[in-house]
């Protein structure tokens, strides 16, 4: 079971990802891109170029976490450019479960908080 802490942070990649791409290079990734560690236990989002697709990448304890979205209909909205240089979305969190809602960023008819 993946238990998310409740200072998650989620970072997210700027650009599209091939997200074929494996643990070691999306981890690789997060270490030049974003300048971030990769095993620090928050979130890292990663998004491909028609943006219906979305990878997290989290390290958990032990080891790395991929979780992947793909919308059936509609595209994640585009960041706009206050977001962009913000780097950093927060995903509300479900009281029951301890795992994130359905997030209030890059969706269909969703926008991001800060």
């Amino acid at each position: 079971m993946l238990t998310l802490p409740a200072s998650l942070r989620v970072f997210v990649a700027r650009g599209a990802t091939d997200l074929r791409r494996s643990f070691d290079r999306l981890s690789a990734q997060v270490q030049e891109a974003l300048r971030q560690d990769p095993q620090s236990g928050h979130a890292f989002a990663f998004f491909n170029r028609r943006r219906d697709r979305v990878t997290l990448l989290v390290w958990a304890r032990d080891g790395f976490w991929l979780l992947y979205k793909r919308l059936e209909t509609g595209l994640f909205a585009a960041l706009h450019r206050d977001e962009i240089n913000a780097r950093e979305l927060h995903f509300p969190r479900h009281r029951d479960h301890g795992l994130p809602e359905e997030p209030r960023c890059p969706g269909p008819s969703a926008s991001l908080t800060g």
